[in-house]
This record gives C-alpha cells, sequence and structure tokens, in this order.
C-alpha cells in the first residue's frame, strides 16, 4: 500500500540517514537525540532492530528496537519514526512484528505520550496494542521542539503479537471497543479543558485533549492541567488493576473495571 521499500539496515551510512530523518521530525536540542549512530551500529551488531523504509532512495521512515526481558520473548521498540504519510508508520509497525515472529517473540513494547490522541488512536485502534503501566516523567525533562515545557509521562503499550485483535487490526481489520450503555465518563474535555466525572462503573472513558501540542503552545495552563488529570485519572485505574481495552472515537480510552 505504500510503495515504500522495508529492509533491516547495518551500514554506519544507513545509521547516519536515521539520524538525520529522526533530527528532522523531532528536532532535539544538540546531545539530546533520541539515538545515536554508534548506538545504532552497536544495537544492529548485537542482533537487535535497525529498520528502514525507502521511497526509492529516499529514506522515509526508521524504527529502532532491542531485545527486552523476559529473554527469548519481548522486543522494545525504542522509537519509530516518518517524514510521510501513506502508512509507513503502519508498514514498519508490521515490519517489526514479522521481524519478532520470526525470532519467537511474543510481543513488542514501546511508550508514547497518552496525551497524544492520534497516537492512541494509531497504537489501539490500528495496530490493537494495549497500555498497561503508567510510568509518570518517564524520561525526565525533554527539550525537543515536539514535547518542550511539558512532563514526560508516558504508558507502556503491549503489543501481544498473537491475539485476535491484533491478527484482526494486521490485517487491516481492526475490532473497535465495546461500549456499554452504562459506561460513564471519568473524564471529559470541556471548552479544552479536562472536567472530571465519575469513575464507579465498571466501564470508564478517559478523554484526552483535542491537540496538546497545540495547546502547550497556546495555554500552556491547559496543557499542564491536562496532563496531571491524566496522570491522576487513567494512571490511577491502571495503578488499581483496571485494563485499557481500547481508544474510543479518536478521543477517549476505553477503562474496564475487575469490580
Amino acid at each position: 500500500m505504500t510503495g515504500a521499500v522495508l529492509r533491516e539496515l547495518h551500514l554506519i551510512e544507513e545509521f547516519e540517514d536515521v539520524f538525520r530523518l529522526f533530527d528532522d521530525i523531532w528536532r532535539p536540542d544538540p546531545g539530546s537525540a533520541p539515538v545515536t549512530v554508534e548506538m545504532m551500529r552497536a544495537l544492529s551488531h548485537a542482533g537487535n532492530y535497525v529498520a528502514g523504509a525507502y521511497d526509492g532512495d529516499r529514506l522515509v521512515g526508521a524504527s529502532v528496537a532491542f531485545l527486552g526481558a523476559p529473554p527469548g520473548q519481548v522486543l522494545h521498540s525504542h522509537v519509530t519514526g516518518a517524514s510521510i504519510g501513506r502508512g509507513i508508520g503502519f508498514a514498519l509497525k508490521l515490519h517489526q512484528r514479522a521481524w519478532a515472529l520470526e525470532r519467537g517473540l511474543e510481543r513488542i513494547t514501546w511508550t508514547y505520550d497518552p496525551l497524544v490522541r492520534r497516537n492512541a488512536h494509531f497504537n489501539l485502534a490500528k495496530l490493537g496494542a494495549r497500555p498497561e503501566e503508567y510510568l509518570p516523567s518517564f524520561y525526565g525533562a525533554m527539550d525537543d521542539a515536539i514535547n518542550a515545557g511539558d512532563e514526560s509521562d508516558r504508558v507502556l503499550a503491549v503489543w501481544r503479537l498473537s491475539e485476535p485483535h491484533v491478527l484482526a487490526a494486521a490485517r487491516r481489520r481492526p475490532h473497535p471497543p465495546r461500549v456499554p450503555s452504562g459506561a460513564v465518563a471519568a473524564l471529559s474535555d470541556r471548552d479544552g479543558r479536562p472536567v472530571l466525572g465519575r469513575a464507579d462503573a465498571r466501564t470508564v472513558l478517559v478523554a484526552v485533549p483535542e491537540d496538546i501540542e497545540g495547546l502547550r503552545r497556546t495555554d500552556p495552563g491547559a496543557a499542564k492541567a491536562w496532563r496531571h488529570a491524566v496522570r491522576d485519572v487513567l494512571g490511577g485505574l491502571l495503578s488499581e488493576g483496571a485494563s485499557i481495552t481500547g481508544f474510543h472515537r479518536g478521543s477517549c480510552y476505553v477503562v474496564e473495571r475487575t469490580t
């Protein structure tokens, strides 16, 4: 579908291209790149995953991942980025999934900002991954052009590669989340601000802002309010043993309580 060619990377010149691609995407401060050329070289040489997507001779996407614990079960995807659309990100994840399955791995994990709607939709709705842990200020202070001025809360997404809903997503037939009529809104968006609600039902909805990256620039106070509200509500539910089962209508997490 993408028209791109995906392959593993092994050469210094290829890693230099990946470094420049990521630099163009995230525009980090000097010394704060998500991954260095030397680290990619070491990871690739040690049998980890470094792959690129090419449109002709031009690198348009790349992904870097390393084997995690328990040994022989998990691949942790550290960073994935694409400079164009056309399904490059989805194609990279499918390539990564095939790579992991060929090596007998059961799941792929990665972290992402739970406030970014498009990432939540991509990870949950399109791929079938599920956030299983809330990680406050995971990377400490970040000064790149995308995250500057905000705290680096993340959730750990777990992609269980052979689950039925993941298989359906890989065939581009994802299952929409089930939202029963008795679901309640624990966090809602009202005029761009978070509004607390109830969290005492079996199924709980947790909204995230329409454009957190825009809010960081135009209304830092609202962005901070969203960060702390989602940390308290979504993080609190996960710490109590609740499970996130989907992302509803591109705007809110569907959370199932056990009691």
